[in-house]
């Protein structure tokens, strides 16, 4: 019988197929499937993989933590469909990328880069005797990275479907993505693939965002205490409501959504487990946390929301029903005064009632 691939726009090759052909070697056939809704490329993400893949009964982190600080990794998260390079922990570069289709999904795991090849020539698996050079026909572009078996990173020559779920199981770059990540890594380099519609975003400045996938493979149903336990790694979940958190999974649009600036919390150079949250132009303080740390009586009235100490009463701010405070009002209630660091720590000093205290709170809240 006779079977047709569809190499480039306009192109048709055709290549007679035998029955039984086993599969080629590398590079791995890479054709186009069918698409579905291509991923937004948002803003850089930090991302926490905490949603185990089918096989799976624990979260599979991404990327591996590597022990040289200058050690490259790539982590691919199949369901925002998303590259990353990172430079030890740190991410340096993020690529859109199509990702198999769901009849043929890209495997999950750890695994590492096994060959290089510039240039290469891309093999029929189901008749070796039919190939295709390197060339704007060619279904892998100019650069392929293999990392399992047949899999690989590679570049395509249908840039249009990049951002998809398309392939046969690689992982598409547009050209000029995969020559940049390329000269990157070497042999050996760890290649983590995971499937997560949760991802974190921690900018520079220690704003949290966080973004929802659509589930393209089934393979993730998501709950509100799913999002909420994804949150608590950055000390965010309370800001995020069981209702904004239910009307995010609904949509699974990968648009990110704001929670707030998180900053590490110290009260008399103690680090507390909540953090001090930055929001809507204020600093909010746990605090029935601040004042466990100073081993202080505190009550909370719920009917007039307030909080009351030995020292004073201010006004409460409930989130997530947890009761959270000015930091402007901390001298009021605790006699602290705090400051934001150049490293986006809060630190809080007592202080006693003849000292002036200050608040001083970022302009970049």
């Amino acid at each position: 019988m006779r079977k047709t691939i569809s190499v480039f726009a306009g192109t048709m090759l055709l290549c007679t197929a035998m029955a039984g052909t086993a599969l080629a070697a590398q590079p791995h056939a890479d054709v186009d499937g069918l698409k579905t809704t291509a991923a937004p490329f948002e803003a850089s993400v930090e991302i926490q993989s905490t949603t185990p893949n089918r096989t799976q009964e624990a979260a599979t982190p991404a990327p591996a933590t590597v022990p040289n600080s200058t050690e490259k990794s790539i982590a691919i998260n199949l369901a925002s469909r998303m590259l990353t390079v990172y430079e030890g922990n740190t991410k340096i570069a993020m690529y859109p990328v199509g990702v198999g289709k769901v009849s043929t999904p890209s495997p999950t795991g750890t695994y590492s880069i096994q060959n290089k090849e510039e240039n290469p020539t891309w093999i029929d698996p189901e008749n070796t005797e039919c190939r295709i050079e390197s060339g704007e026909n060619n279904p892998l572009g100019y650069r392929w990275m293999g990392f399992n078996g047949t899999y690989g990173i590679h570049g395509t020559n249908h840039p249009e479907s990049v951002g998809y779920y398309v392939s046969n199981g690689c992982i598409r770059m547009h050209e000029e993505d995969v020559e940049q990540v390329y000269p990157m890594v070497s042999v050996g380099t760890p290649v983590k693939v995971y499937y997560d519609r949760i991802v974190i975003d921690r900018a520079p400045d220690h704003t949290i965002s966080y973004y929802i996938y659509p589930d393209g493979y089934g393979w993730q149903s998501l709950s509100v205490q799913a999002v909420k336990k994804s949150l608590a790694g950055y000390g965010v979940e309370d800001f995020a409501s069981p209702a904004s958190i239910t009307a995010k999974i609904a949509a699974s649009d990968g648009k990110p959504t704001y929670v707030a600036k998180a900053y590490d919390l110290y009260v008399n150079g103690k680090k507390l487990a909540k953090r001090a949250l930055g929001k809507d132009e204020i600093i909010c303080l746990p605090a029935v946390a601040v004042a466990t740390a100073l081993q202080l009586d505190l009550h909370w009235n719920a009917q007039n929301g307030v909080l009351t100490s030995p020292y004073g009463t201010v006004s409460g701010i409930v989130k997530s029903d947890v009761v959270y405070m000015d930091a402007a009002d901390a001298y009021t209630l605790f006699h602290l005064r705090g400051m934001l660091t150049p490293d986006y720590s809060y630190e809080m000093r007592s202080v006693s009632p003849s000292q002036t205290a200050t608040v001083t709170i970022s302009s970049t809240i």
